[in-house]
């Protein structure tokens, strides 16, 4: 029965192997294992002594012995200026930096590691562009770059058939790195860049000192801010002075007011002396008159008859008469003597002497007002002028510490160029690739993994032709998967 027909798989896994079965099938498969290990073993070790691959290493040093100056708009410290540790995270990207594609390509093309290859299968030569990426990409296969665990240090690593082009392509990868490294720290044109923005706050400077200049010279004010600051006080001490005057004034209108209405309630004289008595002269005017006015009527009686109209007038006259002399008689005459009243005289004394300073102090109230005004509008125009100045002396101080920033940075940036020409850089070459005189692997060596690989492989090999291989080999194979007892068995010598 074969191992395709049903049931000859019923002996697979129906129990569990030992060492006797393991046995039997390596002296069963002895010849495919022992021409498979003599084929892989022979196999390697004909590899490894007539292509031996050699390997070139260099180490390279992360340090600070000098940091770059930060781009900053302020003055660098010294704290920041001087920081030697390295972290981990810059290690790792000077790795990355060191198996990046703009550093390999120029290694590949100055090693020559981009020669002309010919493809098997397309029977052509291949082109440019695609000969050096499948030279770079294998670059970067053989290329090996570990940092040192607990150190500042990147091993690299490169092996080669040719022991002098393993070396000559680590001299080249560091060459071709130390230059990148030096254009991904330092920038080129910072110097220049530095020097421009000088010349610019330069200019900016001498912009703001000029206008500056014009302003003291036409309007003739050295310090606004002073003089403004002077000009509100005297505002203050005038705006105070008016406020006073206002004060005295409603003080000094308010006695006027009083002493008018007590002007009003005061006589101006008063009666010092009062004599009653007749008066003669009138008195021996009348009687004159009378003893006259009796003469005619007797001469107009010697003429006329009594009711003769002229001769009634007389007699008028002569009763007005004797009416004026019975009631001067009746009415003396008073005679009375008056003097200033001290009171009047004195309020109408203070009255003109308030008058006349409630003059006085609405002149100076309006001189005041004038002059506070004057003040204030003084101090409103040096306020412009202040405020001009020192917008003009804060663009001119701006302008001086930019200038004085941005030289302090051309210098720094004028010292880092100096030191990076002189190979003063972050990163040093501690251990230079040599030609390695003894390949990667001994003949021991070789050996040794030649025969464990070879007993490895002929193993494999013996196993699976024993499973590949139809029939049974023993009767317990026989007996399960027949399923009926096995009575006897002939070795196959004796067969």
């Amino acid at each position: 029965m074969t191992r395709g027909e049903p049931g000859c798989d019923a002996r697979v896994g129906s129990h569990l192997p030992t060492a006797r079965d393991v046995a039997s099938v390596l002296f069963r498969q002895r010849v495919a294992i022992v021409a498979s290990f003599l084929i892989v073993a022979s196999s390697i070790i004909f590899y490894g002594v007539c292509f031996p691959s050699y390997r070139a290493e260099m180490k390279l040093l992360v340090r600070k012995g000098r940091v770059d100056p930060p781009v900053a708009p302020q003055p660098t410290a010294l704290s920041e200026y001087s920081r030697y540790e390295v972290s981990e995270e810059e290690i790792n990207s000077e790795v990355q930096l060191l198996q990046d594609v703009d550093v390999l390509r120029p290694v590949v093309i100055a090693t020559g590691l981009s020669a002309p290859e010919r493809a098997p299968w397309l029977g052509k030569v291949n082109g440019g562009e695609a000969r050096i990426a499948r030279a770079v990409r294998r670059l970067a296969n053989r290329l090996e770059v570990v940092p040192v665990r607990k150190t500042r240090l990147i091993s690299v690593g490169y092996e080669s058939g040719d022991p002098e082009q393993a070396a000559r392509v680590l001299r080249e990868l560091s060459s071709v790195y130390l230059q990148k490294h030096q254009v991904a720290h330092r920038p080129a044109g910072e110097s220049a860049f530095f020097q421009q923005q000088a010349d610019s706050y330069r200019k900016a400077l001498d912009n703001a000192e000029g206008r500056l200049l014009g302003l003291i010279e036409s309007k003739g004010i050295v310090s606004p801010a002073l003089q403004r600051d002077l000009t509100l006080q005297k505002l203050s001490e005038g705006d105070a002075s008016y406020r006073q005057i206002s004060i005295q004034l409603s003080e000094t209108e308010e006695r006027i007011r009083d002493l008018r209405s007590h002007l009003t309630s005061l006589p101006a004289r008063r009666t010092t002396a009062v004599q009653a008595g007749d008066n003669p002269e009138l008195l021996q005017q009348l009687k004159s008159t009378l003893l006259n006015l009796e003469l005619k009527r007797i001469e107009l009686l010697t003429k006329y008859q009594p009711g003769y109209r002229l001769l009634q007038e007389v007699d008028d006259q002569i009763a007005d008469t004797k009416a004026a002399i019975a009631a001067q008689s009746l009415a003396p005459v008073r005679q009375e003597t008056t003097d200033t009243e001290p009171r009047y005289d004195w309020a109408a004394i203070e009255l003109e002497k308030a008058e006349i300073e409630a003059g006085g102090l609405h002149a100076r109230q309006t001189a005041a007002a004038s002059l506070v005004d004057s003040y204030r509008s003084a101090a409103k125009l040096l306020g412009t002028q202040a405020l001009e100045h020192e917008d003009l002396v804060r663009a001119a101080k701006v302008a001086e510490e930019n200038y004085l920033l941005y030289l302090r940075k051309r210098e720094e940036a004028r010292i880092g160029d100096a030191l990076d020409e002189r190979g003063i850089l972050n990163v040093a070459l501690v251990e230079d690739p040599v030609v390695p005189a003894l390949p990667k692997w001994s003949l021991t060596s070789v050996s040794v993994l030649a025969v464990l690989l070879g007993a490895f492989v002929s193993t494999g090999v013996g196993f699976a032709a024993d499973y590949l291989e139809p029939g049974y080999r023993t009767p317990e194979e026989l007996a399960a998967s027949l399923g009926v007892p096995v009575l006897a068995s002939l070795p196959r010598e004796a067969a």
